[in-house]
């Protein structure tokens, strides 16, 4: 397979990105051509406008923070922000586990530094981490100050427990197992009592308007009200911030709630925005899985704060599962925890295994867990008594839309933070609960950046297709494509079950096969959304021959120095997706591996496979800092991989 050279990858103001440093990855593992994609979403002209100074995609805890801290900051400015359903059903009140920072005085920032980089298995953005760390604990501290209610010990302190990866006892929980609730209801409230932020429920984002030199003017959105603001609109913004969350539902089975389908990273490809590290899917090893009843759609998450207080994973035949595999056992990370259980399951013929709490006792369960518990019982499993059936089920994408940060895309004004974002905090395995810290610390960084000034864009150009259903994927396949991704680009992967999955998806939902007559609307619109992400990252995930954190290569099982580095994927005007490799330095942590190291020549993978120029990160370094804010700083970082944090700029 080849992938054409792009030419919206290439950046007069970043040579690491143009053909000639870094071209595109060649492969011959025989993929089909990649197919053209819609580069806008059929859909009816605006027939509403509404304008503001800021315009918020997303209302889980990225979403609201970035809302809440734009008004903080810009008291004047006029925020709008636009959530799919209701303001409180994104996926932040599904989250079980907590928040992790370093608040313990016996941690530091520096530990929970290196144990996110553990997790990431050499391909975390160090500069990113350290400030995910570092500004994390103020953010935890401002949500109490908030109101959220966190669960304390006799004495009056927060209660800080410990999850898989992290050695130190660092996790927030509100309510035992009810942290993301919680944190949602405590923003919602202040949201709400800002009568100045204007709030549009109910309305999916479609595309991105863009002025004449493609900077971020707003977006369009089809609006399920009644009034003015039925039907297709366009938002006009200064700025647009994406906090879409994820794309869980392109599986399956996923913890991910129905909304949840990739609407914000296949916009930013549509409009050119680089994405990156799409091949890293985390899968949580533990979902309930109901007895008699088939996975699909979202499945209940039992907690890994479970097996942090102790419970441990058993086969039907009561054997551990973890012991021997990796020295933090039930502790290990997910990606660990994930492919042993998938591996077990398959040697055995079975379609689940069991989280055993028995031993932790009654009070404990009760106290802890009481939402998981209630859970379970209300399919008949009592976790008091009984072992509860759990298998892997897509939980979180560590990749999505390529920032700096500061939240800043490819493209000029357009924004990202929470799920959607890929701000190189997360690598190839994020660490449990640096999710919600991550939503916190870089939602409020994009509102500081945003208070040294608003960008000016001009009037947006033509942005809307008036063309119907054309290039709209058939919603009725939906669940095949739900089977396809599951089968062949799930937990475990390989270049056959890759190959198999990239030939479906060109015929999954093509309207020439099914026959069908696609009007559109949600449902078209969302399937289009998720074929072309999962088009994406089936593309990323055929390129890296290498296993590596949540990316397992049943073909490749090890891990490979010579892909230390980022699958950069960007679409072109004519629907064309592009993937780039950009390498990344040793971060300090990660030991060298496989064949050989990067280094500022070129990386040649395992035979029979890719070959890439490492000249990515270094074209960059020799030119200096880019000025802050300006399109040559966001260009250079989407190449190097490399911040400056403290400074705003790259190298």
């Amino acid at each position: 397979m080849t992938w054409t050279a792009n030419p919206a990858v290439t950046s007069t103001a970043n040579p690491a990105l143009t053909s000639s440093a870094n071209p595109t990855l060649t492969t011959a593992a025989g993929l089909p051509p990649l197919q053209v994609l819609p580069a806008r979403l059929g859909a009816p002209r605006a027939g509403w406008t509404r304008q503001a100074d800021v315009v918020v995609i997303g209302s889980g805890v990225a979403g609201l923070t970035a809302a809440l801290r734009v008004r903080a900051q810009l008291p004047a400015s006029r925020v709008l922000l636009v959530t799919k359903a209701l303001l409180d059903m994104g996926s932040t009140r599904w989250a079980q586990g907590g928040i992790a920072a370093a608040l313990a005085a016996e941690d530091s920032p520096d530990d929970h530094l290196r144990d996110t980089l553990v997790a990431g298995v050499g391909l975390c953005d160090p500069a990113a981490v350290r400030v995910l760390v570092t500004d994390g604990p103020a953010r935890v501290r401002e949500l109490a100050t908030l109101g959220a209610e966190f669960d304390r010990t006799p004495a009056g302190e927060l209660s800080l427990t410990r999850e898989g990866g992290h050695l130190r006892d660092r996790i927030v929980h509100a309510g035992g197992d009810a942290t993301g609730l919680e944190v949602e209801r405590a923003l919602i409230a202040a949201l709400r009592a800002d009568a100045s932020v204007e709030v549009i429920e109910h309305a999916l984002v479609l595309d991105l308007l863009v002025d004449a030199d493609g900077r971020a003017a707003g977006t369009t959105l089809h609006v399920l009200g009644e009034g003015t603001r039925d039907g297709v609109g366009a938002v006009l913004a200064r700025a647009v911030i994406l906090a879409t969350g994820g794309m869980g539902q392109i599986y399956a089975s996923t913890t991910n709630p129905s909304v949840s389908t990739g609407d914000g990273v296949a916009l930013a490809l549509r409009a050119g925005a680089v994405v990156t590290d799409l091949e890293f899917v985390q899968f949580h090893p533990t979902a309930l899985k109901i007895p008699g009843v088939l996975a699909a759609g979202q499945q209940p998450l039992v907690s890994e704060a479970m097996r942090g207080e102790g419970a441990v994973l058993v086969d039907a035949a009561g054997e551990r599962v973890m012991p021997g595999v990796h020295p933090l056992a039930d502790l290990a990370p997910r990606d660990v925890v994930a492919k042993q259980m998938s591996r077990l399951m398959a040697a055995q013929g079975v379609d689940h295994l069991y989280l055993d709490a028995r031993h932790l006792g009654s009070e404990l369960i009760l106290r802890r867990f009481p939402t998981i518990t209630a859970q379970c019982r209300s399919h008949g499993i009592d976790p008091v008594t009984q072992p509860i059936p759990v298998a892997p089920a897509a939980h979180y994408a560590s990749g999505g839309i390529r920032t700096d940060t500061w939240g800043r895309t490819s493209v000029p004004g357009l924004y990202a933070c929470g799920e959607v974002a890929c701000t190189g905090v997360h690598g190839a395995n994020r660490l449990a609960s640096n999710s919600l810290l991550e939503g916190l610390v870089f939602a409020a960084r994009i509102a500081d950046h945003l208070a040294g000034g608003l960008p000016s864009p001009g009037a947006p150009v033509e942005a809307v297709v008036d063309r119907g259903s054309a290039g709209l994927a058939d919603p009725a396949q939906r669940a095949e494509l739900a089977r396809v991704m599951t089968e062949g680009a799930g937990v475990l992967r390989a270049a056959p079950s890759l190959l198999a999955t990239a030939k479906e998806l060109v015929d999954v939902g093509n309207v020439r096969l099914t026959g069908a007559t696609v009007a559109a609307g949600p449902e078209a619109w969302e399937m289009t959304n998720l074929r072309t992400v999962a088009t994406a990252l089936v593309a990323a995930a055929a390129a890296r021959t290498e296993t590596r954190g949540s990316h397992w290569r049943e073909d490749f099982a090890d891990a490979d120095d010579a892909w230390r580095g980022h699958l950069l994927v960007r679409m072109d005007p004519d629907g064309l997706l592009g993937v780039t490799f950009a390498p990344v330095p040793p971060d300090g942590v990660t030991p060298p591996t496989g064949s050989g190291a990067a280094s500022a020549g070129s990386v040649t993978a395992p035979a029979g496979s890719v070959t890439a120029p490492a000249g990515g990160g270094a074209a960059v370094a020799d030119r200096g800092p880019a000025p802050a804010g300006s399109r040559a700083a966001v260009a250079d970082h989407v190449g190097s991989g490399r911040a400056r944090a403290e400074e705003g700029t790259f190298s």
